[in-house]
């Protein structure tokens, strides 16, 4: 798979606190929407021309010999940042996964509603994103969809502590572990794409969870209401790509 080391955009867009409006701002509607970041700065021009873009629809699936991600997590997360395109838990170092015999640290994790990658179709209304780097900068993104249904422990004790405005930064009293975002059963989809947002660089590993996860209607609704409606960049075409599930 292809590999990126992180341009000082890139690096922004992850573990920056960059937050919503100035010069080439973007957001998730009108004119400064998902159509149209491309266009917003000359950084940004893989979201257009870009032909290993994410999310996408998981559909062109291929059975492969893929191994189990080793998860090596520990309680980490200690704020909340409001950054008005989502909200981003910062994560303590320590905690990280490996894959293809690679180290990747756990930096950050976020959220998406509704979700970005859809599954044969199916739109979900939430996902969780888990960002993470190697020494060299390369990126393995975890991808986990959640359907409506009963409250979620995890998601109760960050949303006591949602930030209320762009900007605004949360420590939480109690550190948090992700591994508890995670569904039991770690089976994934793996494929090559890119960030979800803008600059929108490619050669980031994927690997979308296939079980989902559960989350109250009133816990969603609080996200979205607080981010002002959808935060999900369309799916992207999946052109010649394949998208390998572990048989």
């Amino acid at each position: 798979m292809k590999k990126a080391v992180l341009s000082v955009a890139t690096a922004s867009a992850i573990f920056g606190i960059a937050v919503a409006g100035g010069a080439g701002s973007w957001s998730y509607h009108g004119a400064t929407g998902p159509e149209h970041w491309g266009d917003l700065k000359d950084e940004y021009i893989m979201c257009k021309i870009g032909k290993n873009q994410s999310p996408v629809d998981i559909s062109r699936i291929a059975e492969a010999d893929l191994e189990d991600i080793k998860f090596h997590y520990s309680p980490g997360a200690t704020s909340l940042l409001n950054n008005g395109h989502t909200i981003k838990v910062s994560y303590e170092p320590g905690s990280y996964i490996v894959v293809d015999g690679i180290r990747f640290e756990l930096k950050q994790f976020h959220f998406h509603a509704p979700s970005e990658h859809t599954v044969k179709g199916k739109s979900y209304p939430f996902e969780a994103h888990f960002v993470h780097a190697d020494k060299d900068g390369n990126l393995a993104v975890i991808g986990v969809l959640f359907k409506e249904g009963k409250e979620n422990p995890v998601i109760k004790k960050l949303w006591e502590n949602l930030p209320s405005h762009t900007g605004e930064k949360v420590k939480l009293a109690h550190k948090i572990n992700a591994y508890d975002l995670l569904p039991k059963r770690k089976k994934y989809y793996r494929y090559s794409g890119s960030l979800t947002t803008p600059p929108c660089s490619e050669g980031v590993r994927w690997l979308v969870m296939t079980t989902e996860m559960e989350m109250s209607k009133e816990q969603i609704e609080k996200f979205r209401k607080l981010m002002g409606g959808d935060t999900n960049r369309p799916v992207q075409p999946v052109n010649a790509r394949m998208i390998l599930i572990k048989d």
